[in-house]
């Protein structure tokens, strides 16, 4: 991959975890205001929150299950095979207490630190390329997701 692709799918996915560069200029696809990806979104969110049931997923479902999605690509990244994966155990998370929540959120920075890494050192082919353009669309979807869901359970 040309090094001007994967700047720009480094950008795509700071964008869709941490809203379009500051001062805002333009954005790709999340709102313009500062803080508008994942982890703004979750910014002061209480564990509480995070686990008020939604159609039955929680807030908290959802931050984990892009967690392990990152960590399945990153663990691509780094050994050449994808990991043998449980996504339906992906979603069981419900009720968090504050500890349990600030670790699935501490583990979601680590996993997206570790592809942004994974991208400058990688050797790029068709296969690696479709993983983690595929981790953006994902993390990107579940961007949309988690912001209804903060909609909703704040209205509670």
């Amino acid at each position: 991959m040309t090094p001007v692709l994967a700047n720009s799918l480094k950008n795509l996915i700071k964008e869709a975890f941490e809203g379009p560069p500051v001062p805002v200029k333009e954005s790709w696809f999340t709102n313009t205001e500062p803080n508008s990806g994942i982890f703004g979104a979750l910014e002061g969110v209480s564990h509480e929150t995070a686990s008020v049931s939604v159609c039955g997923v929680t807030l908290a479902a959802h931050v984990d299950h892009v967690r392990y999605h990152m960590w399945g690509t990153n663990e691509l990244l780094s050994t050449g095979t994808f990991p043998k994966m449980d996504w339906a155990k992906s979603w069981k998370i419900s009720a968090v207490d504050e500890q349990q929540w600030n670790h699935i959120q501490e583990e979601l920075q680590g996993e997206y630190e570790r592809l942004l890494d994974a991208i400058d050192w990688m050797e790029w082919n068709e296969n690696l390329a479709n993983e983690v353009t595929g981790s953006l669309a994902h993390s990107a979807y579940h961007l949309g997701s988690i912001r209804q869901l903060l909609k909703y359970a704040n209205k509670k």
